[in-house]
């Protein structure tokens, strides 16, 4: 037994450890002036925007059917419920132990893409995963559908830092009520402002709306590498778009006798969340779930092309390897804003610009992270596929331990784009960027997180 533990102990450490090399790789490209900051937030918006939506078409596609769709289930109530209990709890000791208000989305948001899909990809070379796999399968299809799992999640998780992220950063004192009679024309100007703020935390650049004009003027003298070769009738969709939904949100409410001025300034603030949750993620797994859940597409998309794969070939096959570029990318993403922190942290001065840590906000961050969580999702989740509770999830011990992990790991990178959104000072970033540096660097304790979750799949598996 002694030897059994300590294998898949190993097994998990290196698994962590690769993880954190690959970060390693990113402060390395940074240090080297590989990479710097302007050219990473290009990497990272086109990641986000074009990787990541071609990984979730692939990995959701190929994986959800309708005769497993109901394992997804139990990975949408368990990403909305530890995501909505962690920020109770954020805020919660935020007011009672005073603690700065980017303790909150430190522990409400975990890294749930880059890092644990690095991590379970890691597993396949380690073997420790065998001892979870069904009859007959392989590792690297246990491997395959435990990223889909994580991917599912990551939307729940990614749609609610859009939306509700740089509110947690603001202060209560914000909210007056002399905003309640805020018109809807005013509400959608903000939310348009928000969401190029949310377009420029990914690295894309909007101009500011008082220059549109002399931009516009400019535009047809200044055709050079960056001019579009789209036609111009292609950029003015996203705009339409939201002019529709502006113009349909009028008409219901005109419907109902509502005028835009009676709405309070939390209506206002809920069509604001609920246009947040629209993104790049979000529209690739609807993709994905469609072609998954409609077998002539799935069919098409995915089986050989003997058997009626007419996309298999070609297009499927360039939307892989597209996406797969996700993974690692975004880790080494992470290790160059590491650098960038740390290199700010060694011209950092003392004082408030260095960015002050309470040990208490850390110790905190750190316990739910490393410690609750694990504590609550292993013996939760367990107890669940025990007395077959977890619907859909009744046999496959994958998704038991893809579910174990889900809320463990350190915080997600977003923090620092956060703060930028919300216009915080370069204190509290420097603060964000000391945090991140120690949380990723105990990523390893994951390794014990590995090892129990392990244990308590293959015990329920027995039982």
């Amino acid at each position: 037994m002694s030897s059994e533990v300590l294998h898949s102990f190993s097994g998990a450490l290196q698994a962590s450890l690769s993880v954190l090399l690959v970060i390693f790789y990113g402060v390395i490209a940074s240090q080297f002036d590989l990479l710097d900051n302007a050219s990473v937030k290009k990497v990272s918006h086109v990641s986000v925007k074009l990787f990541l939506p071609f990984l979730l078409i692939t990995k959701i596609g190929s994986e959800v059917t309708l005769e497993n769709a109901i394992n997804y289930v139990p990975i949408l109530i368990w990403a909305i419920v530890y995501s909505v209990v962690s920020l109770l709890i954020g805020q919660l000791a935020v007011k009672v132990f005073k603690l700065p208000p980017w303790v909150t989305p430190a522990i409400a948001f975990n890294n749930t893409t880059s890092l644990p899909l690095l991590l379970i990809q890691s597993m396949e070379s380690t073997g420790i995963l065998e001892s979870i796999l069904k009859d007959g399968e392989s590792t690297s299809e246990a491997i395959s559908r435990a990223q889909s799992y994580f991917l599912i999640c990551s939307v729940v998780s990614n749609c609610m830092t859009f939306a509700v992220g740089p509110r947690l950063l603001d202060d209560d004192s914000s909210d007056s009520g002399d905003d309640d009679n805020e018109d809807l024309d005013q509400v959608t100007q903000r939310i348009k402002r928000n969401r190029q703020r949310r377009l420029g935390e990914n690295g894309h650049t909007t101009q500011p709306d008082n220059n549109t004009d002399q931009h516009n003027d400019n535009e047809g003298q200044q055709e050079n590498e960056t001019t579009s070769l789209l036609p111009d009738r292609f950029h003015q969709i996203e705009s339409q778009v939201f002019h529709n939904v502006h113009n349909t949100t009028h008409s219901i409410l005109y419907q109902h006798n509502i005028h835009p001025s009676q709405l309070s300034s939390r209506t206002n603030t809920v069509l604001d969340i609920i246009l947040s949750f629209l993104n790049a993620p979000l529209l690739g797994a609807t993709i994905g779930l469609v072609i998954g859940l409609v077998p002539a597409l799935h069919r098409a998309f995915f089986a050989d092309s003997s058997s009626g794969g007419i996309f298999t070939a070609w297009l499927t096959a360039s939307v892989r390897n597209t996406g797969d570029l996700f993974v690692s990318l975004q880790v080494i993403i992470v290790g160059v804003k590491l650098s960038s922190s740390l290199r700010k942290i060694k011209r950092g001065d003392d004082g408030d610009s260095a960015g002050y840590i309470p040990w208490s906000a850390a110790a905190f961050v750190f316990f739910m992270r490393y410690v609750f969580w694990p504590l609550v999702s292993v013996p939760l989740v367990f107890g669940l596929a025990k007395s077959g509770h977890l619907v859909g999830g009744n046999k496959d011990a994958v998704l038991w331990f893809a579910m174990m992990l889900m809320p463990t790991g350190p915080p997600a990178m977003s923090l620092i784009p956060m703060a930028d959104v919300s216009g915080k000072d370069e204190s509290i970033k420097m603060s964000m960027a000391k945090l991140l540096t120690a949380m990723y660097t105990l990523s390893p304790l994951l390794a014990v997180v590995v090892v129990g979750a392990l244990k308590a799949c293959k015990s329920a598996m027995n039982s």
